[in-house]
């Protein structure tokens, strides 16, 4: 039977939002809503904070999460990838509990408004189609083909151009942003460099799974946290 880690990961300061994950959002601080849901899908064998901040640390393990370790700093900056935090917190968590993990999963605390549902039809999907890593997303709201534009030289220029004259938005080829909201890795994929594997010529099986628009709000920004605040209220927590 395939073991299943889930982490979050939770840094201490934010350039968006100050103290976002702690932040309280209809009466719970933001982190609530993602522990909760990780607990409920009753998938993991355990669910695992990753954060430099001692407050964070037992706000997390207050609402049931595990937590034993701070992220060193070198891997908490502005500038630090996530997936060297994830990666560090899977290592840690196979030590401390002596076992080894088939798969990671890692939920972002920014983006509550997922379903459980959303959690295990990932997990699913990227089981039946046996990937390496799974990102979820949304069908994306300005097209690259058609609506965003970058400027070079000041001239102004379609980001992606097509041979094929669009006239509509819904002619472009379909494009979908990342939500940040779930990620999977098999466990050899999450150990593994980055850049190792692309010097290697290795391609990893890529699998997304697509959410629909309303939960895929990631909280960067007052703006975000007041609209996810909104809608939260509406589908009553």
């Amino acid at each position: 039977m395939s073991s299943i880690l889930c982490t979050i990961c939770m840094r201490g300061g934010s350039k968006g939002l100050k103290n976002k994950n702690l932040k309280i959002i209809n009466g719970k601080p933001l982190m609530y809503y993602t522990i909760k849901q990780a607990i409920k899908s009753r998938i993991f064998d355990k669910i695992v904070v990753s954060t430099d901040s001692k407050k964070i640390l037992k706000y997390a393990k207050s609402f049931g999460a595990d937590g034993w370790f701070l992220r060193p700093k070198k891997l908490s900056s502005n500038t630090s990838s996530k997936i060297s935090a994830i990666k560090h917190a899977f290592i840690e968590a196979e030590k401390f509990y002596d076992k080894k993990f088939n798969f990671i999963v890692d939920l972002d605390v920014t983006s509550p408004l997922r379903n459980i549902s959303d959690i295990t039809k990932a997990y699913k999907v990227f089981i039946k189609k046996k990937g390496d890593v799974l990102i979820s997303g949304s069908k994306s709201r300005h097209n690259p083909y058609f609506n965003i534009v970058e400027i070079i030289k000041g001239k102004v220029k379609k980001a992606k151009e097509i041979k094929k004259n669009i006239f509509r938005r819904q002619e472009s080829p379909a494009t979908y942003d990342m939500n940040a909201s779930i990620y999977i890795w098999k466990r050899k994929t999450i150990l593994e460099s980055f850049h190792a594997a692309i010097e290697r010529g290795k391609n990893w099986k890529t699998i997304f799974y697509e959410m629909p628009q309303d939960r895929s709000i990631d909280i960067d920004s007052k703006f975000d946290f007041k609209l996810v605040e909104f809608l939260l209220r509406q589908k009553g927590n």
